[in-house]
C-alpha cells in the first residue's frame, strides 16, 4: 500500500502537488497549477482555455474542436478530468490512424470523449482508488470504455487504453474551474 505521503513524492517532479497533508484548497485561486512548456494554466480558466493556452496541446485542441466536444469542456455542466495527450504523443500515432481521426468525424468525436471521465480524478483520488482497488482501478469514460489506472513503479501513474497500450502521466493536476488535466505521453485509444 502506498501512504499518503508517497502522494506527495509522486507530485514532486512536476510540482503537481497542490495540498499537503489532509488540507483542501479553500477556492480555485487558492491553487497552484504547475506549467506546460514554461506556460502558466490559471486555475480560473476552463479545461479548454488552459488546453489552449499550453504550447505542446495544439493537437489535443483540435481533436476537440473538430469532433464537437469542446463547448464541454468550455463551459461546464460537471466537473471533468481529461487525459491530455501533448503534441509529440498525436505525431507518434501511425499514419494510419491519424487520417481516420482526421477523415472521420464520429471516429474523431469517439476518441475524444475517451480522454474525458465526469468528475474530480486528481494524482490524490487516483492514488486512493487504486490502493482500495488492489493495485488497478478501472475508469469510466464520457465515451462509455474503460482507462485502467495502476503504478508504473513506486511514484508514476500508468493508464492503460482498451487496446493495451499504456500511457504516463507526465503532469500531474492541472486545477481549472470545471476540471482537471492530466497530462499524458500517448494518446489513449478506445477499442
Amino acid at each position: 500500500m502506498i501512504a499518503a505521503s508517497a502522494a506527495l513524492v509522486l507530485g514532486a517532479g512536476t510540482g503537481a502537488v497542490t495540498t499537503v497533508g489532509n488540507s483542501q484548497p479553500q477556492s480555485q485561486s487558492d491553487l497552484l497549477n504547475p506549467m506546460v512548456a514554461g506556460q502558466a494554466m490559471s486555475p480560473d480558466s476552463t479545461i479548454l482555455d488552459n488546453a489552449a493556452r499550453s504550447p505542446e496541446h495544439k493537437e489535443f485542441v483540435a481533436e476537440m474542436r473538430a469532433s464537437g466536444f469542446a463547448p464541454l469542456l468550455n463551459t461546464g455542466g460537471g466537473y471533468y478530468t481529461v487525459f491530455a495527450p501533448t503534441d509529440a504523443a498525436f505525431a507518434a500515432l501511425p499514419a494510419d490512424t491519424r487520417a481516420k481521426l482526421a477523415a472521420n468525424k464520429d471516429s474523431a468525436a469517439k476518441a475524444a470523449s475517451y480522454l474525458v471521465l465526469r468528475g474530480k480524478y486528481d494524482s490524490q483520488t487516483l492514488l486512493k482508488l487504486i490502493n482500495e482497488n488492489g493495485g488497478a482501478v478501472k475508469l469510466k469514460t464520457v465515451e462509455g470504455g474503460t482507462i485502467t489506472a495502476m503504478m508504473n513503479g513506486p511514484t508514476n501513474i500508468a493508464l492503460i487504453d482498451e487496446k493495451g497500450n499504456v500511457a504516463d502521466i507526465a503532469i500531474y493536476d492541472i486545477y481549472q474551474t470545471n476540471g482537471v488535466i492530466q497530462v499524458v505521453d500517448k494518446v489513449m485509444l478506445p477499442a
